[in-house]
């Protein structure tokens, strides 16, 4: 069972953080300029581009990712270590 949540807890937060950065900033690179996180303004004041995915939610999906790594170790921390019955300690006999 633990190693199932094991697996689960590190596919789920490494898939939520790669996708924030990796995947949707692929997704801003395929869209063309500008690769600025804020909108660009002309002297004017009017706003003349923006990113097509906010920062904000790249962020989200990275913070998803950290809260998941440490609800897992905030886990492993409370659970308690499998016994390891099947080993033996031998001491040496004087």
């Amino acid at each position: 069972m633990t190693d199932t949540i094991d697996t689960a807890a590190r596919a789920l937060s490494a898939g939520l953080m790669l996708f924030g950065i990796v995947v949707l900033g692929v997704v801003e690179i395929l869209a063309g300029e500008p690769y600025s996180p804020v909108p660009i303004t002309n002297e004017a004041g009017d706003v003349v581009a923006t990113p097509l995915i906010s920062p904000e939610i790249r962020t989200a999906f990275v913070l998803a990712g950290i809260a998941v790594l440490g609800l897992y170790a905030a886990y492993r921390f409370v659970t308690p270590l499998p016994d390891d019955r099947d080993v033996s300690h031998e001491t040496m006999a004087d």
